[in-house]
């Protein structure tokens, strides 16, 4: 037993051995990302933005806060980030589905910590591998989303 684990812990650390492995978000996307989303507020003079980045564990991959954003906007930037880090959906379209109906309510609404409404969008590679999400609030709705569309076009060499 212990040479067959010897032996298996050698080819895991052998150059070129490979269990297959996924795409994952680097910290060099995520402040490409944010760059890119920030220059876009500032250049628009949108309200400051506060910008959160997950990957697809939901794990705080970063975070940035314009000066003068609004403080709750924090926590909602956050939301929006692990709603589309967890769900490979824009939080618009969480809410689309969630409202589609008046008649019949969907009920993921009545989910605790997820958000309906615009500035949370997934990252996604070109090969549509689910990777994370981001979200941005303190600008309109529209706006928050528009900031994370630019993030995540400024990467879009990085997402093959």
């Amino acid at each position: 037993m212990r040479i067959l684990t010897l032996a298996l812990i050698f080819l895991w650390c052998s150059p070129g051995f490979s269990l297959g492995s996924k795409p994952y978000l680097t910290l060099e996307m995520a402040e490409k990302m944010a760059d890119a989303c920030e220059n876009i507020a500032k250049e628009s003079n949108w309200r400051p933005v506060n910008i959160a980045i997950y990957d697809d564990g939901a794990n705080l991959k970063l975070f940035r806060r314009q000066d003068n954003s609004f403080l709750h906007s924090i926590e909602i930037a956050h939301l929006k980030a692990k709603t589309s880090a967890g769900l490979p959906m824009s939080s618009r379209a969480l809410g689309d589905l969630a409202y589609q109906d008046p008649k019949r309510p969907h009920g993921i609404e009545q989910v605790s910590g997820l958000v309906v409404f615009a500035g949370g969008l997934p990252i996604m590679t070109q090969s549509n591998t689910h990777i994370g999400g981001i979200g941005v609030s303190g600008a309109t709705a529209d706006q928050d989303e528009e900031c994370a569309k630019t993030a995540i076009d400024a990467v879009s060499d990085l997402l093959k």
